[in-house]
């Protein structure tokens, strides 16, 4: 059992991370010499500090970040206002409760993130390919043949994870439809900047007007800023160069005494929303950029991926030792609305901009994205908020743990609400009706290996049959009692 992963970025580690904990074997490749040296995906929402919690991550990914700072705007050297990036956006901000256990969106840099998820990666017996780039496959019945620029591999399943320009979409000739949300191109880049007090995300200009803005994002557990620069269409592209940024910084702000230095990395790029016309072909799969392009705005790119990626990673194991098939059809069917939602999000939050006075498009944090009426969402349309295909929340447990510490870990959990005492073969949790499961009292919640709900029933041959479905999942953990 072998599955090739195209691409070591956030998205391709999770899923490695995900196949290697349940004992599949796994060969990330990557195109890069090493791992990509920039910050540009600096936003993790709260939903995929969920997933890192359950990866066993989050520990690292905290003390590498922090709480996404203000926003600051100036005119010259005044300070006009300082606000945060909530307000300005419109969105209401998330507080911390037992059902919610990281309501923030946390700051740390792609890099920071890359390396720790590959950290844990390595500890599972993983190894990154650096300089291998995948050229091209062929798939029959029994399997992939990958090309590479280092010879062919034999393969159950290909994922490709390998970004927005991904090669194993294009191979796979799926149609990438969309277009440029804008004519607008957006710089990004890591440099140092000394001139500036605070941590914030500082807005420069010279007039307060902040279409003309030259931003400098402070990065957590570095002294390099990420700056972002929006050039309108028709605007003098500057050189990507320090000088070039240094001299673009003078003609938005007027401001000579903030000094730029140490450029680690640039980039330009127009904004386009684009979306792959299929996720899965066969034994070929498309996760993260490689299946979804948007907007940066609202920060939804890499935690999007993140999550394909949790959600693809235990129906891949499972198919592997002996589920059916059509387990993974469930990928796709589940994944494609949450990512055309997002690009409809994303593109709406771009738009807008900052300081706007129209209605909020949605939250950001991604905790309310649901697969209810999916191929996985069985019973479970009860009286309740709660339904089956939603994130199961977390909780406090009498013994001072939470329900976050019974989900962790590659295995499906049943929680009883009061019902009588059955054996399902899965780790399962009696709680007292309530809490913030409002479900009736004898009711079994099924909760999937990413932290979904499968079901919400109070028979228990329901729960038998929808673990039925994917029973290989659960002979690792059979009979443990939780």
């Amino acid at each position: 059992m072998t599955v090739v992963i195209a691409g070591a970025g956030p998205t391709g580690l999770t899923l490695a991370i995900e196949l290697a904990r349940r004992g599949v074997a796994c060969r990330v490749l990557d195109r890069a010499p090493t791992q990509f040296p920039g910050s540009r995906g600096k936003g993790l929402q709260p939903r995929t500090l969920e997933v890192f919690d359950d990866l066993g991550v989050i520990g690292a990914v905290l003390a590498a970040g922090e709480a996404f700072p203000p926003m600051r705007l100036y005119r010259g050297a005044e300070v006009v206002w300082t606000k945060p990036i909530y307000e300005l956006l419109g969105l209401p901000e998330l507080a911390a409760t037992p059902a919610v256990p990281y309501p923030f969106t946390w700051l740390i840099p792609q890099w920071r993130t890359d390396q720790i998820l590959a950290a844990r990666f390595a500890e599972l017996g993983g190894i990154i390919e650096f300089s291998t780039a995948v050229t091209g496959f062929e798939q029959d019945d029994d399997g992939v043949i990958v090309r590479t620029d280092r010879g062919p591999i034999r393969a159950d399943y290909l994922v490709g994870a390998d970004g927005g320009r991904s090669t194993v979409r294009k191979v796979s000739g799926v149609e990438f439809l969309g277009g440029a949300l804008t004519e607008e191109r957006i710089i990004v880049g890591d440099v140092r900047a000394t001139g500036l007090d605070g941590r914030c995300c500082h807005l420069l200009t010279g007039d307060g007007d902040q279409s003309k803005r030259f931003s400098l994002w402070n990065l957590p557990g570095t002294e390099h800023y990420q700056l972002v620069v929006t050039m309108a269409p028709g605007e003098d592209p500057p050189a990507l160069t320090l000088a070039g940024m240094q001299e673009l910084l003078h003609e938005r702000s007027g401001r000579r005494d903030v000094v730029l230095s140490d450029l680690r990395w640039i980039s330009e790029y127009r904004v386009n929303l684009l979306m792959a016309q299929q996720f899965r072909m066969g034994r070929v799969l498309l996760a993260g950029d490689a299946a979804h392009v948007h907007s940066p705005a609202g920060g939804q790119g890499v935690n999007t991926g993140v999550q394909d990626a949790y959600n693809l990673g235990w129906k891949l194991a499972a198919v592997l030792v002996g589920a059916p098939d059509e387990l993974l059809d469930s990928y796709a069917a589940e994944r494609m609305p949450v990512a055309a939602n997002v690009l409809q999000l994303s593109g709406a939050l771009h738009r807008q901009g900052f300081g706007s006075t129209g209605p909020a498009p949605s939250a950001i944090h991604q905790l309310d994205i649901s697969y209810r009426g999916g191929p996985l969402a069985g019973d479970g349309h009860g009286p309740g908020v709660l339904q089956a295909g939603d994130r199961a929340p977390d909780g406090l447990l009498s013994d001072g743990r939470r329900l976050f510490d019974v989900f962790r870990g590659p295995h499906w959990t049943v929680l009883e609400f009061g019902g009588a005492a059955v054996d399902f073969g899965v780790p399962q949790l009696r709680l007292a009706p309530g809490a913030d499961y409002d479900v009736p009292a004898g009711s079994y919640v099924l909760v999937r290996p990413d932290g979904h709900i499968a079901a919400i029933t109070d028979r228990p041959e329901l729960i038998r049959e929808q673990l039925g479905r994917c029973a290989c999942l659960s002979r690792s953990r059979s009979g443990i009692a939780w």
